[in-house]
C-alpha cells in the first residue's frame, strides 16, 4: 500500500483546472491515442507468451537497451532484487562508454544467457552498435545455436522488426501509442523481467489497481499535485525526488528521464516550460544538496519516498566508542529505523525552512506497490504535461540531437 501526505501551502487548486487536466489524460485513454493506461492489462498477453518459451538452463538476462528501453528495467529489478529470491542475474548494456561495454561484456557467461535488443525506432546507434559488439565478441549464431535466446522488442514494422524476421528471432512488439518512456509496463519491461523470475502479474495487477482508483476518483490528491505544479511552476521550476533507500535509485533516474523529457517543452503558445527534476539518495544526500535546498534560491520543491518496512532486519550494535559516545542513544536499534528517522527530521527541516513537500511512504517493497509508484508518476507527468498544454509523448529536442549526431559521424 501507498501512502500519501503533503505540506504544500494552501493553493487555489481550482477544481475547473483539476478538471480540465481530467478530461484531458480521460480523453486520451479513452480515444487510445496514449497507449500506457491500458498497459496493466494489455500486457497480461506477453506474460502468456513467456511461459510458452523454452530457453533451458538460463541464469543470465541482458538487455541491451537506452533509455526508456532500459532505465524502467532496471528500476524494478534493484528494488525487487532483495526481495525475489532465485531471480536471474541481470545485466545491462546501454551507453557508449567503451570500458563499461568491456566490463560487461567479460561478466556474460553465453551458454546460460538470454538477450534482449530493445529499440522502440529499432535504429538507435547506442543499442545497435552495442548489439553488433556483442554478436562478435561472443561469436552469436542468429540463425543456429542462440536463436532461441535472442529476442527483439521493437515497434512493429521497425528496421529490428525486419533484422528479426529475417533471422527468425522470438520478436515482441512495442504498441504504437506507447512512448518509450512510458513502455516499462509493455513488454519491454514484462518480458525481461518476468524470465529474469519477477512477478510481474503482481507488478502489473498493483499498477492496474491503481490506474482504475485514480479514474475512479479515489486519488485525488494526485490531480491536486498536479494542478499546484503548475501553479506554482513559475517559481519552483525544480522537482527533487528525495528516496530513502539505495535500491531506489534507478528509479528516481527512471524519473528523471520521464519528467524532463515529458515536459520540458514548447507549449501551444510558443513559450518555453518545464519542471527540471534532480533525484537524490537519503540519507547520503542530505550531507551534500540539502544545503542548497534549505539556504539556496526558493525555487525547489520536494518529494519524499520512503519503505516504512525494509523486511531485512539489521540491529546497531550496543557498543561504545571512547570519544563517540554522544552518538549511544541509537544503539540496539534497527537501520530500518535510523533511516525512517533521518527521512522524517530532512523532511521536518525542509518544511521549517518555508519550502513545499510532499512525502510517498510504501508500507514495504512488493510488486503491487512498485507498479502502483510506476503508474503514480506516470499519470502524474500526463496530467501536468496537460496543464502545461504541450505534447507529453514526443521529444523533439532528442531528435535534434540524433540528427546532428548522425550527420556528424557521416561526415
Amino acid at each position: 500500500m501507498l501512502k500519501f501526505t503533503s505540506h504544500y501551502k494552501s493553493t487555489q487548486n481550482s477544481q475547473a483546472i483539476m478538471d480540465s487536466a481530467l478530461a484531458t489524460i480521460k480523453e486520451e485513454r479513452d480515444s487510445k491515442k496514449v497507449g500506457y493506461y491500458n498497459l496493466p492489462q494489455d500486457s497480461l498477453v506477453n506474460l502468456e507468451r513467456v511461459e510458452a518459451l523454452e530457453l533451458g538452463d538460463i541464469s543470465q538476462v541482458v538487455v541491451i537497451g537506452i533509455g526508456g528501453s532500459s532505465l524502467g528495467i532496471k528500476a524494478i529489478e534493484s528494488i525487487l532484487n532483495p526481495y525475489t529470491p532465485n531471480a536471474k542475474e541481470m545485466l545491462f548494456l546501454e551507453n557508449s562508454d567503451p570500458i563499461t561495454i568491456l566490463d560487461t561484456l567479460s561478466k556474460i557467461k553465453k551458454e546460460e544467457a538470454c538477450f534482449f535488443m530493445i529499440s522502440k525506432s529499432g535504429s538507435t546507434i547506442e543499442a545497435t552498435s552495442i548489439f553488433k559488439t556483442l554478436i562478435a565478441h561472443l561469436d552469436l549464431d542468429l540463425d543456429g545455436a542462440d536463436n532461441k535466446r535472442v529476442f527483439a522488442i521493437t515497434d512493429k514494422g521497425s528496421v529490428l522488426s525486419d533484422f528479426a524476421q529475417h533471422h527468425k528471432l522470438e520478436e515482441f512488439t512495442i504498441p504504437d501509442n506507447v512512448g518509450g518512456r512510458f513502455s516499462v509496463l509493455s513488454a519491454v519491461g514484462v518480458v525481461p523481467l518476468a524470465i529474469a523470475g519477477y512477478d510481474m502479474k503482481k507488478l502489473l495487477l498493483g499498477a492496474g489497481e491503481f490506474v482504475e482508483s485514480f479514474f475512479d476518483g479515489k486519488e485525488n490528491h494526485l490531480l491536486e499535485k498536479a494542478v499546484y505544479l503548475y501553479e506554482q511552476s513559475s517559481i519552483q521550476s525544480i522537482n527533487v525526488l528525495f528516496s530513502y533507500a539505495d535500491r531506489l535509485e534507478d528509479l528516481t533516474k527512471w524519473y528523471v528521464q520521464l519528467w524532463g523529457e515529458s515536459l520540458g517543452k514548447i507549449d501551444t503558445h510558443q513559450k518555453n516550460v518545464g519542471l527540471t527534476p534532480i533525484g537524490l539518495i537519503g540519507a547520503v544526500d542530505q550531507h551534500s544538496f540539502l544545503q542548497l535546498i534549505i539556504e539556496g534560491p526558493k525555487d525547489k520543491n520536494v518529494t519524499f519516498i520512503t519503505i516504512e518496512d525494509f523486511q531485512k532486519e539489521l540491529v546497531i550494535p550496543d557498543i561504545t566508542l571512547k570519544g563517540i559516545e554522544k552518538t549511544n542513544f541509537i544503539n540496539n536499534k534497527s537501520f530500518n529505523t535510523l533511516i525512517n528517522a533521518q527521512a522524517e527530521a530532512t523532511l521536518q527541516s525542509v518544511v521549517e525552512s518555508d519550502i513545499d513537500a510532499d512525502a510517498i511512504s510504501l508500507d514495504s517493497v512488493t510488486a503491487e506497490n512498485i507498479g502502483a509508484l510506476i503508474v503514480y508518476y506516470e499519470l502524474l507527468t500526463s496530467l501536468v504535461g496537460a496543464l502545461f498544454e504541450v505534447n507529453t509523448y514526443n521529444q523533439p529536442g532528442v531528435e535534434l540531437g540524433k540528427v546532428i549526431l548522425y550527420k556528424n559521424l557521416e561526415n
